[in-house]
């Protein structure tokens, strides 16, 4: 598959480069792709809620009343869970929620959600640029140039530049990657799909193994 490579200031440098079909231009799998986002987003929660039980409450364990000649149910702490203030029945528990996920899944997910954009005319390959220092302005001014001003976009470069991270970083809706630390979820939450040149090589190494 042919693209052609953009300049920062959006036009055409009049060359092209070809991208692997193998990465590019194969056809997405939901499920696959359904699966990776899923591990991702449950490998962020915390899973520390936690709820005190009749027996981690504060509470005296003195039988509140007679067991029997009451005429109502018996009942014998204050901290039963049927009271206000007692403990809490099958609560929730520090637990870890992360999904196990073959890496074959997750390669194969990442190699359709790069298909789907290709597909949908959502990724660009621009050339490969830098800042000597952090130049929001020329950033915000760049992703408009390419059209992705007011819509999600994601910049991948080949390797970390922190004064292209912090250039990006308080532009909403935007974000700085590198190809080796993209992910499934990345790449689906972009409107548009920014590739640097140089990012190319790193994604083949990465996902042609």
């Amino acid at each position: 598959m042919k693209v052609d490579v953009y300049g920062i200031d959006g036009k055409s440098t009049g060359r092209s480069i070809e991208l692997p079909d193998d990465i590019f231009g194969q056809e997405p799998n939901s499920h696959v792709m359904y699966l990776d986002v899923k591990a991702i987003q449950a490998h962020g929660r915390q899973g520390t809620a936690k709820a005190k039980e009749r027996g981690e409450i504060k509470g005296s364990t003195k039988k509140i009343k007679k067991q029997k000649g009451t005429g109502t149910a018996r009942f014998g702490s204050i901290k039963n869970p049927l009271f206000k203030g007692g403990g809490r029945m099958f609560g929730p528990r520090p637990r870890s929620y992360n999904l196990k996920v073959n890496k074959k899944v997750k390669r194969l997910a990442r190699i359709s959600a790069l298909s789907a954009k290709a597909q949908n005319g959502s990724l660009k390959v621009i050339e490969d640029f830098t800042y000597d220092a952090p130049q929001t302005k020329s950033f915000a001014s760049m992703l408009t140039s390419l059209e992705c001003g007011s819509k999600s976009s994601l910049v991948v470069l080949a390797e970390k530049d922190q004064n292209l991270y912090l250039s990006g970083r308080n532009i909403p809706n935007s974000g700085v990657t590198t190809a080796s630390g993209l992910s499934t979820l990345d790449i689906l939450k972009a409107n548009t799909l920014l590739i640097s040149e140089g990012s190319i090589d790193v994604i083949k190494k990465a996902l042609l193994k």
